[in-house]
């Protein structure tokens, strides 16, 4: 069962195409990593599922539920942490994630509860503005779980952090699904951290998708193309590079 399905998604601005005929499944219960270089389109289709960006063309289901007929029941199973997410410096990170929490109708342990998620739990009562960027990071992470929703739409969430961090968010990312039966989609840049988390990748570029399968079906569609397939890194590099060439060389 797909909890994520869109068929010929789209979005232009004038005449050009940031997502072209996009037709993505992301299975219930999975750890779905989106990859694709700068501007590939994938902040474009995360924010589209948001209601944040308004599709041109196409259309997309949400557990069951379609956009945009069904925009607020999908906006209240949805988690979501998109580019740098922004707080209230003069309230501390418990105080930020409790107004979250009223806004979603939650009791007020659903904040301690996220920020002992992401280990910031000694840091609950400091300042938000006091936060270092990878605490940033964790709370804005910390936001998206609050209420511990069926469906996290996550952007670069180890941007920032340390490799103790990145382990530890990778870590926690790739439990989610397993402790609170919920499916993650994430986009990260960090292909080495991808393979470790995700089991299904989807790759766009362009605006296209190029590949959608499980980290098995890439590799075989790779020996099948005979690219490399070592780790995902260098597969990911050589699916997107023979598609650059196939259209002419675009970089």
């Amino acid at each position: 069962m797909y909890i994520i399905e869109t068929k010929q998604l789209t979005k232009s601005y004038g005449n050009f195409a940031a997502v072209s005929g996009v037709d993505l499944h992301i299975p219930k219960g999975a750890v779905y990593g989106f990859l694709g270089p700068n501007g590939a389109g994938k902040s474009t289709t995360m924010k589209m599922f948001l209601g944040l960006a308004k599709p041109t063309g196409g259309s997309f289901t949400i557990d069951g539920k379609k956009y945009p007929e069904n925009r607020v029941e999908i906006l209240k199973e949805v988690g979501s942490f998109i580019e740098a997410p922004a707080f209230y410096g003069n309230l501390t990170g418990k105080e930020n994630l409790e107004i979250v929490g009223r806004i979603l109708g939650l009791p007020k342990s659903a904040a301690l509860e996220a920020l002992e998620l992401v280990g910031l739990t000694p840091y609950k009562d400091r300042l938000a503005r006091k936060y270092s960027l990878g605490m940033k990071q964790r709370l804005g992470l910390a936001s998206a779980l609050i209420g511990r929703p069926p469906i996290l739409i996550l952007d670069e969430p180890t941007n920032g952090l340390d490799p103790v961090g990145i382990h530890e968010i990778r870590t926690l990312i790739r439990s989610l699904p397993k402790q609170f039966d919920c499916t993650v989609l994430v986009s990260s840049h960090l292909l080495s951290e991808v393979e470790l988390m995700a089991d299904h990748i989807g790759i766009l570029n362009h605006g296209h998708l190029l590949f959608e399968g499980t980290l098995e079906q890439l590799k075989a569609h790779a020996e099948n193309q005979g690219y490399p397939t070592d780790n995902l890194e260098d597969t990911f590099l050589a699916v997107i590079d023979a598609d650059n060439r196939q259209r002419g060389g675009i970089r």
